[in-house]
């Protein structure tokens, strides 16, 4: 066995296969697998095989689309059978809001080229005739779905690896991997050490255990799973002999999937009486095998499908295949570079390995040696979660995710398990004031105050939902007097030391502001891409305070510590700050009785030290809101004091809390972007605008100088653009495709309902040539063509008198 190589890559099922052949496609070859068995031991060799496109986030569908693609290719290059059968899938709606699912799922669709349709239920009994269509209302075909080998696939992606230089040892147990100074690895197996560069954990089954070899914890979990293999059904048998293979058929309604097998049918369960796996440790015995056959957890999923599917009643089990697979708590794979450690890399929790294993060979490949990947896929980046999850948190989380799996995926909606994880010193302030909770990164976020007798839970709708009234209530307290909201859910960093300026100089596109004074700017990918918005303040000659995106504290905290340097040093406070911000035309008067010293003289972008009754702060005259505003930060041992400070200051006028759904309407009356809907890995600085705070004339080398520059030259290929949406009862939510002239031009990256303006307001990228005050377009919204006008001018505050006032 080779000692010494580019990429161990630890796993030998879909997922490390993939991975290694990616990275010989993108031009590494003195790369290796190590596989403790055979290839496809553990999850692999027991799956369905199915594959689909269908996937709530664009990205990760497009992914999925790649995947499907290469399978092909992987056939031509090695001469070997994937068993591709590409039959088609249909996914089933019986009521309005599955529909409603379906239609946004389509019209996403149709910007991405996938080539899915609505169908009714004539058309479904046809192309799928087991199905029964009673109580159907229509279904999303797409022709890309299909199964294939999963032996015969991995191989294939083995052999391909192979061919450009790979090497792949079986039977090769990893006992130890460790961390030699200079960053490289020493992966001790049970035939010797190998020094690797960089590793990779596609550990499966065992990647928990492999982690923890490491020192680190992965969000993951296994969940048993079963499906069934019938003997022949006669209904196939006939479609056989007129040369025709029947279609998957995915049922939410009955938590199932069905395709053809051979002569029969195969039919797998997500059900609600599932069972998580392995609680305390997947053992290092199992290999290929199975578990105990259990129907008594899947009886009503098999009712359920016998009404549905009437000739499986009537067709005897050939086979039941019950095995088990990983999760993560979101149900998206754990992919990327592992903060905190270096050259160690995460290609695990791939559920669905034959609908995203490609996708996620192709994506590592291209983070290990292009530096980033090509498309922004922070839904399935490691660093989504941070150093707070635990198992105690990930097992509920899985299980849910496993019995969401074939739910509605609802815009609005905000699932209970392990909640509440991480809350504020303001949580039962707020839940006695009818706070009705969300939750990011693990915190209670509270999303509106219900009052009276409405609810505390907002009921998941792809429509305006049962929060409209609260939120218009908030809306209106913000822009008539003085409103105020927690600050907790943005990620804080300080960064002090002597080569603190000189540092952000480089980490930040923008400029970086004098002592009392904060700048905007965005933090750039050496591609130009945008991988951060900022608040960057100057609280001292060496000391900063950085806030952007609280989701994103792994993320950021990564990327800070790959470009760490001696006389700096980066801390996230994201939890040890925390305070309030005070919005509307009255927060001056409010702060102003809370405080000795002069705050009317405090300009707009300004940061000081204020004492705020006896709590001391850090205070910034600014506002996501888009009105007259400040930022008040404290210690979080001192909220609840500067809260009641704040609070009785403020009854005078009226103050009134408000939430994020009152945020997120505020927000778009003056067309500011949001992290990872307007402003993500996918856009530049000039197509969402933010090219407006690059430092085009400082001469520090800012990382991303060069891309920036080279499109100022060319010009961006799109712009971001505000919409005047004439829409009834649903708002633009994201990826609704923009058409004009018959044609699809553009899509939505956010949207929702001004409550200040009373109109629904969209955003969303269109060719600048296009850009012009009342450009007529429309734009799909659940289905439905609705006219939409490109506006140019904020609906509150176009000249920013007030905001800066």
């Amino acid at each position: 066995m080779q000692t010494s190589t580019r990429v161990c890559v630890i796993g030998g099922g879909v997922v490390g296969a993939s991975v290694l052949y990616h990275l010989t496609k993108l031009g590494w070859s003195d790369v290796m697998l190590v596989e403790r068995s055979e290839l496809t031991s553990g999850s692999t060799w027991h799956a369905a095989g199915g594959f689909h496109t269908l996937n709530g986030d664009t990205n990760m569908a497009a992914l999925q689309g790649y995947t499907i693609r290469l399978y092909k290719e992987l056939e031509e290059i090695t001469g070997m059978s994937c068993g591709l059968h590409h039959v088609g899938g249909v996914t089933l709606a019986d009521n309005r809001d599955r529909f409603d699912m379906l239609l946004a799922e389509r019209a996403k669709h149709r910007f991405m080229g996938l080539e899915t349709e609505i169908i009714g239920p004539e058309e479904i009994a046809r192309i799928a005739p087991v199905t029964d269509v009673t109580g159907v209302i229509g279904g999303l075909y797409d022709p890309l779905d299909g199964h294939l080998d999963p032996s015969g696939t991995t191989h294939a992606y083995a052999r391909a690896a192979r061919l450009g230089g790979a090497t792949i040892e079986t039977h090769c147990m990893v006992r130890e991997t460790n961390q030699r100074p200079d960053g490289t690895w020493d992966v001790v197996t049970d035939k010797g050490t190998v020094h690797a560069e960089h590793l990779v954990n596609a550990g499966g089954l065992w990647a928990r255990e492999v982690a923890a070899m490491a020192g680190i914890y992965l969000p993951l979990h296994p969940m048993e799973h079963q499906y069934l293999v019938t003997e022949p059904v006669p209904l196939i048998e006939e479609m056989m002999r007129d040369g025709v293979e029947h279609p998957h058929v995915m049922d939410p309604a009955g938590e199932s999937y069905l395709r053809q097998e051979g002569r029969g049918l195969c039919i797998g369960f997500y059900e609600q009486r599932c069972r998580p796996w392995a609680v305390g440790g997947t053992p290092w015995s199992f290999g290929q095998d199975l578990l105990d056959n259990d129907f008594d957890k899947i009886e009503d999923s098999i009712a359920f499908a016998y009404r549905r599917f009437p000739d499986l009643e009537r067709a005897g089990i050939k086979n039941v295949i019950h095995g088990p697979f990983t999760f993560a708590p979101d149900g998206n794979p754990l992919v990327g570079p592992v903060p905190g450690l270096r050259n160690y890399w995460s290609a695990c929790g791939v559920m669905a390995g034959f609908s995203q294993g490609g996708g996620v060979g192709l994506t590592l490949a291209q983070w290990m040696i292009e530096g980033e990947p090509e498309r922004d896929v922070f839904a399935m980046d490691v660093a989504r979660f941070g150093d707070w999850i635990g198992p105690g948190y990930t097992l509920p989380k899985v299980i849910e995710n496993y019995r969401h799996r074939f739910s509605v995926s609802y815009p609005n909606e905000e699932l209970p398990a392990a909640r509440p994880h991480h809350t504020t010193p303001m949580y039962d302030i707020f839940t006695g004031m009818g706070a009705v909770w969300g939750h990011q990164y693990g915190l209670e976020v509270a999303n509106y105050f219900a009052t009276g007798d409405e609810p505390r839970y907002e009921t998941p709708s792809f429509r305006r939902s049962d929060a409209f009234a609260a939120t218009a209530r908030e809306v209106a307290a913000v822009r008539g007097g003085v409103g105020i909201n927690e600050v907790q859910n943005f990620g804080k960093y300080r960064v002090t030391g002597p080569g603190a300026r000189d540092w952000l100089d480089r980490i930040m596109a923008g400029r970086v502001p004098q002592q009392g004074r904060l700048a905007l700017t965005p933090m750039l990918s050496p591609k130009g891409r945008l991988i951060g918005d900022f608040t960057v303040s100057c609280l001292g000659p060496e000391t900063f305070q950085l806030t952007a995106s609280y989701g994103a504290q792994a993320y950021h905290m990564r990327w800070f510590d790959s470009h760490a340097q001696d006389g700096v040093r980066v801390e996230n406070i994201s939890d040890r700050v925390t305070g309030f911000q005070i919005a509307g035309p009255q927060a001056r008067d409010v702060l102003a009785e809370c405080t000795l010293e002069e705050i009317g003289d405090m300009a707009f972008l300004d940061v000081r030290r204020l004492t705020v009754g006896p709590v001391s702060c850090i205070v910034q005259r600014v506002s996501y809101t888009g009105d007259l505003g400040f930022e008040i930060y404290c210690d979080a041992m001192a909220q609840r004091t500067l809260w009641n400070t704040l609070w009785q200051a403020g009854q005078p006028f009226a103050i009134t809390p408000f939430g994020m759904r009152a945020m997120m309407s505020l927000r778009l009356d003056r067309f500011f972007g949001a992290w990872l809907l307007e402003f993500g890995p996918d856009y530049t600085a000039a197509e969402t605008g933010l090219d407006r705070f690059i430092a085009w004339t400082k001469s520090s080398d800012f990382i991303g100088r060069t891309a920036a520059e080279a499109e100022r030259e060319t010009g961006p290929r799109r712009r971001l653009a505000a919409f005047e949406v004439d829409a009834e009862d649903a708002d633009v939510q994201g990826y609704e495709p923009i058409w004009h002239d018959g044609a699809v031009v553009g899509f939505c990256t956010s949207g929702g309902y001004s409550h200040h303006a009373r109109k629904s307001v969209a955003q969303g990228f269109v060719p600048p040539e296009l850009i012009a005050e009342g450009l007529a377009v429309e734009i799909e919204i659940l289905g439905q063509m609705r006219s939409a006008r490109l506006i140019t001018a904020p609906l509150l505050d176009p000249d920013g008198a007030r905001m800066r006032g």
